[in-house]
């Protein structure tokens, strides 16, 4: 496959100083609002706190959703929409007070109990007093055991049958009718049963997450060690592979990439967690990736054309690279692009760090890594080049 006819004749390091200003300020932009204007929204595996996402069987308000808090005096806590039905709201907690550190973890789980508690309310008080189950939040293993006596064998099955349809794209994690559940292949005996001994609650759990202050500052720790690590190993590498002055130019390459993105993650207002790390880290190597083949093809044509000077050398190696670059950084683009839109909420702020990265390694690659390298050469030159 072949994106260019002909060789590209771009001079690319014509524009370093550009390029290296337009870093400078992105960069210089990002600290200052992580440092000095609004920060960084640190999720709740970096911070202290409760995580809840809920999902309604009918479209809710966050005016009620956030009515129902108020009852218990956590109306003052943060609440998400997630999608555009109505239906799924994330909602964090962080406030507790006066709680000795050994109980802080346990206090937040209390906390994450108080607020499904107030979105339940009264609903399915009287059902549940009859011995009826909430066929919205019941698991696999109880819904199992309430239909293995009917239904023998097949309970198990029939049970993930019946949670796969709860899971699906049109419920989405809760039922609004039982009619749901004939539109999506349930038997209908097994529904006329389930209308007997089950009731539809008015919202579904779907995760809750509880951390406290001492594990989120360990994670903060150990996700900056981590990143840090990761740069150690590849410099030694590079230096390895290539000479100094290409793990100097790698390095500096991946750490701008990494404040880079951070730099414009911040700006969105996006919850930095643990999959943004993940993606911090991806978005390293693949970085490191390409810049590995540039830096390769530059040393080949250093023994090909041995009396070329190193600017021209860097200029001709990213021409005849720049077709691989558009190959695997455009595929890399369009699976990260259809998880952003297609992906759904859970995975977007991971897809959106991903596109911020994917576009930033390649820019890294060839405005930054080679022009720090013909510094190197320039500020440090080798015994070879001073004869």
């Amino acid at each position: 496959m072949e994106i260019f006819k002909t060789l590209p004749q771009v001079k690319f390091l014509k524009y370093k100083y550009i390029a290296l200003i337009i870093t400078a300020v992105i960069v210089l932009a990002g600290m200052l609002n992580i440092f000095v204007g609004r920060g960084l929204k640190l999720g709740v595996d970096f911070g202290e706190g409760t995580l809840i996402r809920v999902i309604f069987k009918n479209p809710t308000l966050i005016a009620e959703v956030r009515k129902q808090l108020e009852d218990v005096g956590l109306g003052n806590s943060p609440i998400q929409e997630l999608g555009k039905n109505g239906r799924e709201f994330q909602i964090r907690a962080v406030e507790v007070k006066n709680i000795k550190d050994e109980n802080v973890l346990e206090s937040h789980a209390d906390l994450g109990n108080k607020i499904i508690a107030a979105l339940r309310g009264t609903d399915g008080q009287s059902e549940t007093a009859q011995g009826l189950k909430d066929l919205n939040s019941i698991d696999q293993k109880s819904l199992a055991s309430l239909l293995e006596p009917a239904f023998t064998e097949k309970g198990a099955g029939l049970a993930e049958q019946v949670l796969s349809a709860r899971k699906n794209e049109a419920n989405q994690g809760a039922f609004a009718d039982y009619a749901d559940l004939s539109r999506d292949g349930v038997p209908a005996e097994v529904v006329t049963f389930l209308k007997g001994k089950t009731f539809l609650g008015k919202l579904n759990i779907l995760s809750l997450e509880s951390v406290g202050p001492q594990v989120g500052k360990d994670l903060r720790k150990k996700a900056v060690l981590a990143t840090i690590w990761s740069l150690i190993g590849m410099l030694i590498y590079i230096a390895v592979r290539f000479k100094l002055a290409n793990g100097v130019a790698a390095i500096f390459t991946l750490t701008q990439d990494v404040l880079i993105t951070i730099s414009l993650y911040s700006f969105s207002g996006r919850e930095v967690n643990l999959p943004i790390i993940a993606a911090l880290l991806t978005i390293v190597g693949f970085s490191i990736n390409d810049t590995i083949v540039i830096f390769d093809r530059i040393r080949e044509n250093q023994k090909a054309f041995r009396k070329m000077p190193l600017e021209e050398i860097m200029n001709l190696s990213l021409n005849q690279m720049l077709g691989r670059t558009f190959i695997t950084s455009g595929t890399v683009f369009l699976t990260v692009m259809a998880l952003f839109i297609f992906g759904g909420p859970v995975i977007n702020d991971f897809a959106f760090c991903m596109l911020i990265g994917t576009i930033e390694g390649v820019y890294s690659t060839i405005y930054l890594a080679c022009p720090v390298v013909l510094f190197w050469q320039k500020w440090f030159p080798s015994k070879r080049a001073r004869r």
